[in-house]
């Protein structure tokens, strides 16, 4: 409650989007001066949940300028497309690498479909729609989104993705993260605060730049994350040590699965013993057998990521 508290005092809404099971996903709502921006935006079905907040924010479809994207996965911009034909005079802004993606975005569609299948995909994401090319804004590295005179100042921030990035907000000292900041879910608090993990999902993790942008991100010395997997946190310099930390730890694991009988099945068992070790450590108020359950996909995605980064590292090598 303390972290909802600071941001709406910054007027910043935390709004989950629907997607998986509750407190797993979250956009959220900038309002300055009457003006709006969402930060990332769910699938098509957070739309309705994310025009509702905006309306409980006492707040109109016209009052948003800005649909700001972290990157171009589909739990993050599935819906953009959808959620932009319910806001008339809104811009979307998107990096270089992901802006394309909006306007045409069948290879997203392509690309997830392989992963989940047709069915799946239905389900999770609808029909992706979308966005005209000439309500697409291209952010650069260091540019700056002026909302009602509040800037919102883009950062290029690869490892998790190519096409990541981060949006500072020199108001509350905070930076909207998407990925790049890693995983931290509510159930997992303790006495010792948040418990984070770095998130490798495929197809584009980086570690060296993951670790590069976890540290320019630092430059500013943020007081707040605002993540996507879930909310709002603080200790800012305690968990970026332990991101760096797990980074590293995650591609020792990695590299020593590397080559074995069954590099997959031994890869999730090693990372799932070695974030269990952590929870244990943290102080998680839950068993093992729950913070698996929790970590369940997440586990699974990391191993994937960084089994694509072996072989990417093997053919460039």
């Amino acid at each position: 409650m303390r972290q909802q508290q600071l941001a709406a005092s910054h007027g910043i809404h935390t709004l989950d989007t629907g997607y998986v099971r509750p407190s797993f996903g979250a956009a959220y709502l900038v309002v300055e001066q009457g003006r709006a921006a969402f930060v990332d935006c769910g699938t098509n079905h957070s739309v309705p949940l994310l025009l509702q907040a905006l309306s409980d924010a006492g707040l109109g479809p016209e009052a948003v300028d800005w649909l700001v994207l972290t990157h171009a996965h589909l739990d993050h911009a599935g819906g953009a497309g959808l959620l932009m034909q319910q806001l008339p005079k809104a811009k979307l802004v998107a990096h270089p690498r992901a802006a394309p993606h909006m306007v045409d975005p069948q290879r997203l569609v392509a690309g997830a479909t392989a992963v989940y299948g047709e069915e799946e995909f239905a389900r999770h994401y609808g029909q992706l729609v979308p966005v005209p090319d000439e309500r697409v804004v291209v952010a650069g590295d260091g540019h700056v989104i002026d909302l009602a005179g509040r800037a919102l100042r883009c950062l290029d921030t690869p490892g998790h993705a190519r096409h990541h990035m981060c949006i500072w907000d020199e108001r509350s000292r905070g930076w909207f993260a998407g990925d790049t900041f890693g995983l931290s879910y509510r159930q997992l608090d303790s006495a010792a605060g948040a418990f984070i993990l770095p998130t490798s999902s495929p197809v584009q993790f980086e570690p060296e730049a993951l670790q590069a942008s976890i540290r320019r991100m630092l430059e500013t010395a943020p007081q707040l994350m605002y993540l996507t997997h879930y909310g709002l946190v603080t200790e800012v310099r305690r968990l970026a040590a332990d991101l760096h930390e797990q980074i590293d730890a995650m591609v020792s694991l990695a590299q020593a699965c590397d080559g074995g009988p069954d590099r997959h099945r031994a890869l999730v068992a090693a990372l799932s013993e070695y974030y269990l070790e952590r929870a244990q450590a943290h102080g998680v108020p839950m068993d093992d057998a729950g913070v698996l359950e929790l970590l369940g996909m997440d586990i699974e995605l990391n191993a994937q990521g960084l089994e694509i980064w072996l072989d990417r590292s093997r053919r460039r090598g």
